[in-house]
């Protein structure tokens, strides 16, 4: 199979690098380059780069495996929403396509999708009040993390009391260990209703980062993001992939 460089030593990319090797790919791991900066010579050869660094530098590594020659990626780092537009640019540049998401948790993704429903649904009812709750390791910097961010967002679409995210409860905790736990609540005076995932380690986001590779590697495709549900769709059987 071809080789998948991943650019970041973490532990995300550390899972990601014994997903692929039990699936039989060629891997390769880069931590952080001297000087701060990766060389295109340090990514040739690669079929497929994972972005599982930093925010910060998610722009120099598309650049670097750009120039590598590397036309398909998948951007595993979260915090870089500010540059999405310069990033879609390079990617049409040189005609490059990239998976991005800000998880890629098969169960996160069929998670949103209850979430939304649950909005749906108590959104009318005035006694519940929305909240949402996320936990992660003490390491961890951006704060909401991103998925808690894309739920956020769901929620207030869905829900037909709430007008923007500020409208939400929204409650970030950084402490010890936790690889991520997500609550979604709808708290009434006489009950609660809860909706929780727990992430036991990073192997889930493994596995849904392999299956963007292999999305990547089955057709070309558009140049430029591509987001993580629609593989997700046809994992489930539930839609086929377009473009």
């Amino acid at each position: 199979m071809d080789t998948i460089l991943i650019l970041g030593d973490g532990p995300l990319g550390r899972s990601v690098e014994t997903a692929a090797r039990d699936a039989g790919y060629a891997t390769r791991v880069l931590g952080r380059p001297i000087g701060g900066r990766h060389e295109p010579a340090d990514l040739a050869g690669a079929a497929i780069v994972v972005e599982a660094s930093r925010a910060d530098a998610v722009v120099p590594n598309l650049d670097a495996a750009l120039r590598a020659g590397c036309r398909r990626m998948v951007i595993a780092t979260t915090g870089w929403a500010a540059e999405r537009a310069e990033v879609e640019v390079r990617l049409a540049e040189h005609r490059a396509a990239a998976v991005a998401a800000s998880n890629f948790s098969i169960g996160v993704v069929l998670f949103a999708r209850l979430v939304e429903e649950a909005a749906a649904l108590f959104g009318p009812l005035v006694a519940f009040d929305p909240f949402l709750l996320e936990w992660h390791r003490r390491e961890k910097h951006d704060r909401p993390s991103g998925t808690a961010g894309d739920l956020a967002r769901r929620i207030v679409t869905t829900h037909p009391r709430l007008t923007r995210v500020d409208d939400l409860e929204v409650v970030s905790v950084r402490a010890g260990a936790s690889p991520g736990m997500h609550l979604v609540g709808f708290d009434a005076p006489g009950e609660t209703v809860e909706l929780r995932l727990t992430a036991r380690d990073r192997s889930a986001y493994a596995a849904g980062i392999l299956a963007a590779a292999d999305w990547l590697e089955q057709v070309p495709r558009q140049p430029g993001i591509h987001p993580f549900e629609p593989i997700v769709d046809a994992l489930v059987a539930r839609t086929p992939i377009a473009a």
